[in-house]
């Protein structure tokens, strides 16, 4: 876990070395500067001249002064390192994640990968941090400080050499005790991240079923959780403030209390003044160091759990990878099933599709139909490879979808799913998705054949015009027509329309369909439509039902022998014959 975490740090190297280099030589100085200032007060105490008390006074303030050079120093690149390895986790988490098939996306929600990209890395950020630095000079400056304290005084030094055991085993049980709890509470932080992003997305939804109260009470909830399990935790590590406490002053008394009778006892001959405040200086290093380390351990309690979750993401492979070697150009848009079955998990009852033979010559307009849950979107999510085959063959311009380069396949593919998506920025850039070098002219061509041209130059700047995230500032029928004419841009072999037009009236769908026809002849055209309407002029019509292709042929042939296809239709004619009436 520790080395895929360290691939992260790349060119931060030379920054994650410096920083521990400094933070010794602030320690070795911090360490002199006590022994120093006890020979000082030695000379003082011997009436020395004042020659000698300025070379001594000189030497503390070059050792201050190197003490805080060394030590700004190893702030400024401790800073850089911890920054550019949290940018470069994120980098690698995201990339990743943007690596994830449909089915590796599914394992983790939404919300658990905010929280990994956020929260978990800014965890990872302070605990290597604290690691290239903090638990650096804890050690160094524990270990230090006790060698300085022996040689100041052996006979005292003992006092720390039994409160430091003491002091080890209480910060001990305190950090075991809230370890665990640190263990759980990330997963309380994917349920808090989870009810905040349901709630902004679907605002409108909460508004107008004013489920306002409900929400808050599930947000509530999901925060109180939170904040129960750090509630204990940081109750626990309070604990370790008296405890530090009562060992300092117990040091303190005994150093004191033992150094002054040695003094008064020996004329000052076995210890004199400025090696006492020497000794309680060291002492206040040794337990404050000690003190650190527990934080420290904390602070790596915590990234443990963090650092699990984030590898989790890393380790994750993509169930869907491009071969070696692998095709690159994708001949036409002929489409062909051979006996394909999927499930969406090994564990899954029942599959979503069974056995499905199904061949489609290239520019042939194929309708798809089918109640919900009849597995219409699954199929063509088969096509580009969202998803794989659990069984059987999807073969896309004569080869097997699975000996395409991936990149090379969805390039001839172009999806407009049920969910409709527009990414904040103006019109024009969200067309460019579809094709990043398209002219103007060409944008402007193909939202006349998506029927989205009118509406835009209606609005007040026109193609110009910024589209907020999510596209919440257009309507649903405008962000259907925008999201086809983005597919169109790509010019792809083949198109797929799922249910993308249920927003537009029936006209627009008309002329729509009117456009794909004439304008590309040549494209394989899926759409995947709950209007008969929608349909019934494509080459043929397959009607799904429960995972299965019910039945195949042309608007009249399924009249004639397809019961769900001539309930459907009737239900919809006879509905608008009411309707007019």
């Amino acid at each position: 876990m520790i080395k895929k975490l360290m691939r992260s740090v790349r060119e931060y190297k030379r920054a994650s070395i410096l920083t521990p280099l400094f933070v010794g030589m602030e320690v070795i100085v911090e360490c002199i500067i006590p022994f120093v200032t006890a020979k000082l007060i030695e000379q003082i105490q011997n009436g020395c001249e004042m020659s000698v008390i300025v070379k001594h006074g000189l030497m503390l303030v070059a050792l201050a002064f190197a003490s805080l050079s060394f030590g700004a120093l190893s702030g400024y690149f401790c800073a850089i390192a911890s920054s550019g390895f949290a940018k470069n986790l994120r980098h690698d988490l995201y990339a990743a994640i943007q690596g994830f098939s449909f089915q590796n996306v599914d394992k983790f929600s939404t919300s658990g990968l905010v929280t990994r990209t956020t929260t978990d890395v800014t965890n990872l950020e302070i605990s290597y941090m604290m690691i290239i630095r903090t638990a650096v000079r804890c050690p160094m400056m524990l270990i230090f400080a006790l060698v300085m304290a022996i040689i100041t005084s052996a006979q005292l030094s003992v006092a720390f050499a039994v409160i430091i055991p003491f002091l080890a085993i209480g910060l001990f049980f305190i950090i075991r005790a809230a370890w665990w709890i640190f263990d759980d509470v990330f997963r309380r932080y994917d349920a808090l991240n989870n009810s905040v992003q349901e709630n902004v997305s679907g605002m409108r939804v909460v508004k107008s079923f004013v489920r306002e109260n409900y929400e808050k009470e599930k947000f509530g909830k999901a925060s109180d959780d939170v904040c129960r399990d750090f509630t204990r935790a940081e109750k626990l590590l309070a604990l370790n403030s008296p405890l530090m406490q009562i060992c300092l002053n117990a040091v303190m008394i005994v150093v004191m209390l033992f150094g002054s009778r040695i003094i008064i006892s020996s004329g000052g001959k076995a210890l004199h003044v400025g090696q006492l405040s020497a000794l309680l200086t060291y002492g206040f290093q040794i337990l404050m160091s000690l003190m650190m380390l527990s934080m420290i351990i904390v602070t790596i309690a915590i990234s443990i759990a963090s650092a699990k979750r984030v590898c989790e993401v890393l380790d994750e492979k993509s169930a869907i990878t491009s071969p070696e070697p692998a095709l690159c150009e994708v001949a036409d848009g002929s489409i062909e099933f051979s006996n394909v079955s999927f499930r969406y998990s090994a564990e899954a009852e029942k599959a979503a599709l069974a056995n499905i033979n199904l061949s489609i010559r290239s520019g042939e307009t194929i309708g798809i139909i089918g109640g919900t849950g009849s597995s219409k979107s699954t199929l063509v999510q088969l096509i580009p490879r969202l998803y794989d085959a659990t069984e059987g063959q999807v073969k896309v311009g004569g080869h097997d979808v699975r000996d395409y380069e991936l990149s090379a396949l969805r390039n001839a593919v172009s999806m407009v799913l049920q969910k409709n998506l527009l990414f904040s920025g103006t019109i024009r850039d969200n067309l460019r998705w579809g094709d990043e070098n398209a002219s103007d002219e060409e944008l402007e061509r193909i939202c006349r054949l998506a029927q989205a041209d009118e509406f835009i130059r209606a609005l007040p700047d026109g193609y110009d015009t910024h589209i907020e995230q999510g596209g919440t500032n257009v309507s649903g029928g405008q962000k259907q027509r925008l999201c086809i004419a983005r597919a169109l841009l790509k010019k792809p072999k083949i198109l797929i329309l799922d249910d993308s037009t249920s927003a537009v009236d029936t006209k627009t769908d008309a002329l729509i369909r009117k456009a794909f026809a004439e304008e590309i002849p040549n494209t394989t055209k899926i759409i995947i439509a709950q209007r008969i309407g929608s349909v019934e002029h494509a080459d043929r019509i397959l009607v799904m039902d429960n995972g299965t292709i019910s039945a195949c042929g042309t608007h009249e042939e399924l009249l004639a022998s397809s019961d769900i296809y001539r309930e459907v239709y009737e239900s919809q004619t006879k509905g608008g014959q009411s309707d007019e009436q």
